[in-house]
């Protein structure tokens, strides 16, 4: 409710867009919960809940699960996805993980070092849901590879003439 109540929205009405958000990240059952009795899956979804509470119209998410283990980082993914397409805002993900922004972007953005810049920009047109063992998205991640060494090689050969 903290986001909320700064913005002084009435505390009626932060507890029960509070509890509606609880509600669509899947957290009703653990209201009671204090944090050390959250696991880390549910510490993102109450992170996520958060910002979702103050409805932005832009979601900023910095590597949200690269803390997660593998099972409950796709849970997560998921859980994102689902959000997504009931609150849809947009979202500008952050990840070094070209699998997890294959299966959760619109639009992939390739940043290459020294200076930071926009490398490409890449058209994800596979369908949701994506499903990793599909060919459509082995062949995405093939070109997404191609162009991520890309990256790093000329990042690489600019280091070199630099020196």
């Amino acid at each position: 409710m903290f986001g909320l109540q700064a913005r002084k929205v009435p505390i009626a009405e932060a507890r029960e867009k509070a509890l509606a958000t609880l509600e669509l990240v899947g957290l009703m059952q653990s209201l009671d919960k204090h944090p050390h009795e959250l696991s880390g899956g549910m510490k993102q979804r109450v992170a996520i809940a958060r910002a979702l509470a103050v409805e932005p119209s832009v979601l900023f998410m910095d590597e949200p699960f690269a803390a997660l283990d593998a099972f409950t980082r796709l849970h997560m993914q998921d859980e994102l996805l689902r959000i997504w397409s009931e609150k849809k805002p947009t979202v500008v993900f952050v990840t070094h993980d070209l699998d997890e922004a294959i299966a959760l972007g619109q639009k992939i953005v390739l940043m290459a070092p020294n200076p930071g810049r926009i490398q490409k920009i890449m058209d994800v047109k596979l369908p949701h849901p994506r499903e990793r063992t599909d060919s459509n998205f082995a062949v995405f991640r093939r070109e997404l590879f191609e162009e991520f060494h890309l990256v790093h090689q000329q990042a690489a050969g600019e280091a070199e003439y630099s020196i």
